[in-house]
């Protein structure tokens, strides 16, 4: 699909790439950008319309479908992340934090808003996923997991909508210069790099764009001997 003139939903668009996508999709010719948040806040741009949104709250999604139902784009950005290994006392807890907004938040948005994409063409909907889809690290064994599990739903995702022609397509990226990674000690990518080629991925028709060169050799290790996901995650 073709940015100009399409109607974008992004959510988690406060700040980092979500706030990054945001001022690309502006810049390619968007008419209209929704800017899900789960604390609103004006962020001054024309063309950009603040929505409450918590994608753990199913009933801010349906509100959200209602306000937002000339949708063709869903980029499902919302995430959060936690310092926390394999054998944290807290890790069950912790783990259920981290889905639900993950992956189940994920699941949430793409099952209320592919119908709306549907009744539109079919559009296209892009997950955020992540480096760690394929690879894991100690420190961050319940952010691994549910971008894994995440990666999983948007292959399954994918071949439902396939009928519908609903684009899916899975963005994998490693550290970003965010606040999401602040205090983290290895090369980040700019997040604004990552949201230009996110957009030109959905352009060309990519059903998977790999926005670093991290995630394109931790792809290619995946059929290595030892493969690279029995390894720890370096940079």
């Amino acid at each position: 699909m073709q940015i100009n003139h399409s109607v974008a939903f992004v959510t988690g668009a406060n700040r980092g790439l979500g706030l990054a996508l945001v001022h690309e999709l502006l810049a390619r010719g968007a008419s209209k950008v929704y800017a899900g948040m789960r604390t609103p806040v004006d962020l001054g741009l024309a063309g950009v319309i603040t929505v409450p949104l918590d994608v753990t709250k199913p009933d801010q999604i349906a509100a959200a479908v209602r306000q937002c139902a000339d949708t063709t784009l869903l980029i499902n950005n919302a995430g959060i992340a936690e310092v926390a290994d394999s054998l944290a006392p807290d890790g069950i807890e912790t783990s259920r934090r981290i889905f639900e907004t993950n992956y189940y938040g994920l699941i949430g948005a793409s099952q209320a808003f592919a119908p709306v994409l549907a009744a539109h063409g079919g559009g296209a909907i892009v997950n955020v996923l992540s480096v760690v889809s394929w690879v894991s690290s100690s420190m961050l064994t319940y952010y691994a997991a549910s971008k894994s599990a995440a990666w999983s739903y948007t292959n399954a995702l994918r071949l439902q909508l396939q009928e519908q022609g609903t684009q899916v397509v899975g963005l994998h990226v490693g550290f970003m210069e965010t606040d999401l990674t602040k205090g983290f000690l290895v090369d980040k990518i700019d997040p604004r790099l990552v949201a230009a080629r996110t957009l030109d991925g959905i352009e060309a028709g990519a059903e998977e764009v790999l926005a670093d060169e991290v995630s394109a050799q931790v792809k290619q290790g995946l059929v290595a001997e030892p493969a690279v996901y029995l390894r720890p995650l370096v940079r």
